[in-house]
Parts: C-alpha cells; sequence; structure tokens
C-alpha cells in the first residue's frame, strides 16, 4: 500500500536519483548532488520540522514521487507568519498510480504553514493548485528578456543545445560592434547602443553578496507581505545563489542618488557573449525604472549578449516602454487559508520570486561534481 510522509535522511540517495531520471534524462547521480539535497531540505538554517519535504512511497516500498519544501518565515503587516515553498514535483511511474502527484501536493498544502507557493509550476502542476484552490498570479509569472547583442544573443541559445557553434563567437562579437556601433539614441527590440545615454544622478557599485544581503530588507520595506529571515538563512541563501557555475560568475551591484541613499540593488549572472541570469532587482519605490536602466547598462558594458530574469509586479510596469520582451515558461502559483494573505499577492504586495522562492538553490545552474 503507498504512503506519503517527510523525508528523511536515508530516503535522499533515492530522491536524487529520482530527481535525474525525471529532469535529467537518466543522468548519472553523483554524491555530490546527493550531499547537496540532504544539506537543501533537511540541514540548511531557516528548517522547520513541521513543513517537511515528502516523498511517495509505492506499494513496493520504494520512493517513487517527492515534493521539494522550504520554509520561509514571512511577516504581514507586522505579523509573523510561516510560508513554504514548493520546489521540484515529480513523480516516477505515472501510469501505474496517476494521482500519485495530486496526493503531494494535496498532502502540502494541507501542512501547517499559513501560505504555500511555488515559481516553478508546469501547466500541469497549476492545474492541480487550482483544483486544490490555490491561484495562479500572472504578473509574477513571466520571463522577462533584453536583448544587447542580437548576433550573440542568436547563438548563444543556439550554442545551448549546439556547442560547437561557440566557434562563431569572434564573428557574432564583430556583426554586433558594427551594428550598435551604427545605431543612434532611440530604443530598439534588436539590441542596445553602443554608448547607452547618462543616467543623471544615480551612481551604480559593485559590492559583495553581504552588503547585498544588507540592503535587502531597507529596499523590500514598502511590501505588506514579505521575508522575515530565520537567524543565517538569508546568507545561506545568498552563499548558495552565487555557486551556479552554469549561468556565470555572480554580480552584485547597488544604485546610490547622489547622497549616497541607496534606492536599488540587483544580482545577476554572466558569461562574456553570453545571456545574463537575473536572479534579483531591488527597487525603491518609484526608482524601478531608472534601476532597470542601470542594470541593463552595467550588464551591457560587460560584454552580455542579453538578460533574462523572472517579472514581479513592482517591476512590471516600469519595463513597459523598454523594449524589453516577456515570455511565460512557468508559474507562480499560491494556496492559503487565509484569503487575505492571498489578497495581498493579488493587489501586488507581496514580495515573490527570486531570493523569496526556488531559483537561488543550485538546482538551477549548479554543479555536483
Amino acid at each position: 500500500m503507498s504512503d506519503i510522509r517527510p523525508l528523511q535522511a536515508a530516503d535522499v540517495p533515492a530522491v536524487a536519483e529520482l530527481f535525474q531520471r525525471v529532469f535529467r534524462n537518466g543522468q548519472v547521480t553523483l554524491p555530490g548532488f546527493i550531499h547537496y539535497l540532504r544539506r537543501l531540505y533537511l540541514e540548511s538554517p531557516g528548517c522547520d520540522p513541521e513543513i517537511s519535504p515528502l516523498v511517495y512511497v509505492n506499494g513496493g516500498g520504494h520512493v517513487s514521487g517527492f515534493v521539494g519544501v522550504t520554509a520561509l518565515p514571512m511577516t504581514f503587516n507586522g505579523r509573523r507568519l510561516r510560508a513554504a515553498i514548493c520546489g521540484s514535483l515529480m513523480v516516477d511511474g505515472y501510469e501505474s498510480d496517476p494521482l500519485a502527484g495530486a496526493r503531494l501536493l494535496k498532502a502540502f498544502l494541507a501542512g501547517p504553514q499559513d501560505l504555500s507557493f511555488s515559481e516553478t509550476a508546469s501547466e500541469v502542476s497549476t492545474q492541480m493548485w487550482t483544483k486544490l484552490r490555490g491561484i495562479a498570479l500572472p504578473h509574477y509569472s513571466l520571463e522577462w528578456i533584453r536583448v544587447v547583442r542580437p548576433s550573440a544573443f542568436a547563438l548563444d541559445l543556439v550554442a545551448s543545445r549546439i556547442r560547437p557553434a561557440r566557434l562563431l563567437s569572434p564573428l557574432a562579437r564583430s556583426v554586433d560592434h558594427l551594428y550598435r556601433s551604427r545605431m543612434d539614441g532611440r530604443l530598439r527590440w534588436s539590441g542596445l547602443a553602443e554608448s547607452p545615454p547618462a543616467r543623471g544622478a544615480l551612481q551604480v557599485s559593485d559590492i559583495d553578496r553581504h552588503a547585498f544581503a544588507a540592503l535587502f530588507e531597507r529596499l523590500t520595506a514598502q511590501f505588506a507581505l514579505r521575508p522575515d529571515w530565520a537567524p543565517g538563512q538569508l546568507d545561506h541563501v545568498l552563499a548558495d545563489a552565487v555557486e551556479k557555475p552554469e549561468f556565470g560568475e555572480p554580480v552584485f551591484a547597488a544604485v546610490t542618488a547622489r547622497g549616497g541613499a541607496p534606492v536599488g540593488a540587483f544580482f545577476y549572472h554572466m558569461r562574456a557573449g553570453g545571456i545574463a541570469r537575473v536572479l534579483q532587482v531591488l527597487a525603491a519605490p518609484g526608482q524601478a525604472g531608472p534601476v532597470i536602466d542601470c542594470l541593463i547598462d552595467h550588464a551591457a558594458a560587460r560584454g552580455v549578449a542579453g538578460l533574462r530574469g523572472r517579472t514581479q509586479p513592482a517591476l512590471l510596469e516600469a519595463m513597459l516602454g523598454r523594449r524589453i520582451a516577456f515570455l511565460h515558461a512557468a508559474s507562480t502559483v499560491v494556496h492559503s487559508r487565509d484569503q487575505e494573505l492571498v489578497a495581498a499577492f493579488r493587489n501586488a504586495q507581496g514580495f515573490m520570486n527570486g531570493l523569496a522562492g526556488e531559483h537561488w538553490s543550485r538546482v538551477f545552474g549548479g554543479r555536483f561534481d
């Protein structure tokens, strides 16, 4: 008889193998990946023993399903909450037990947390969430893309599937230099001019992850519903977030006004000639547009082909008119028995995605060899 129960340390090797079969075409399970999953789900700062990842044990006694769960303390108008982030939801042998995924999700949502959410829900998962009274949040669910160097951008997309295509990088650089040097100051979808316009009194300075963490609370204070990290949790999240060699080197920067007051910050990974992955953009009220401009210029100066990140309502409006394109790859979904919390997200008063989500983990962009 099948059973759903909390993840135990002894289950982690089986979960790692399941992950490789379902998401990575049966790649060899490396010891480093097993160690990472154990630390991520069972040993990290902020772990809540009552909000645990769940495994689905089939009738043969084998782990054939899993839902990754991480706890995130939050605050809503001064009230402390327990939130749970639903990560990877996977089931092996769907044909033999088609309800296993739905049972796992239902068991997760029935937990003691005040709020549950995910930023990587597939179409099938989103349907399961909504059937269980969750909602999808379109304004949190879009990927944004800004092309900087069009030839390199196209080449990076091709090379992600056909690696020898990177041999054409010198040609792409030459074409992009010629094209961008002839661009005038008008905004274009196809790329960014070699010489960006001046950004007024704003200054951009490179910082480290500790300085970025110090800015996080100040630049998210305007949100009614926001993270309230456990001791050591944000430092742990950022330490993991920088380790994404598949995406390139980590870059942190602060944006300050003339008097030195911080008005924004951003964190992305980049490879020269590649598409930068933007994990987090923070902006003070009314400063989202200028901060986004600073981010694009900062990454362009470092040689990126383009930028890609996840939207938040506070940034989405400012992105309109800046020749930023949008696509939908996965949905952000939320569930709570307290409808006031759901309304906070509907009304763009909740801070979610990026560091307050799943994409900071090394499961995305990490290596474990």
